[in-house]
């Protein structure tokens, strides 16, 4: 099984969010048509479905590698297990933070003053 880590582009990112390189929120007319609801825009329940779904796929790989190892399998060795192990679980974790990054956002705004 080849894993390999991506380079995150920073850069690409802040303008997918669209924001300006300072964190600020780009002006509507300025960001790209990505973000402005051109052919390539992705929806944010769309976004987070494709990333939880990631997290639960890398969930099932390593629980079928520590199977695999557990049983004797030659072809799979105790590093490749390792590492899909340490992926899983940033990835839980990431999805965790975000989750509570989001409960914590809803309660301020049911929090807020009208």
């Amino acid at each position: 099984m080849d894993m390999k880590l991506k380079p995150f582009d920073f850069a690409d990112a802040v303008a997918r969010a669209g924001l300006a390189r300072d964190g600020m929120p780009v002006a509507r007319a300025a960001r790209p048509a990505a973000a402005s609801g051109g052919a390539d825009a992705v929806s944010f329940s769309d976004a987070m479905k494709t990333a939880l779904k990631a997290v639960s796929s890398q969930q099932f790989e390593t629980e079928r590698l520590q199977k695999e190892f557990q049983l004797g399998n030659p072809a799979v060795s105790l590093e490749d297990t390792m590492i899909a192990m340490q992926k899983s679980q940033i990835g839980f974790q990431a999805a965790i933070s975000v989750r509570n990054r989001f409960v914590q956002a809803y309660t301020e705004v049911m929090n807020m003053q009208v």
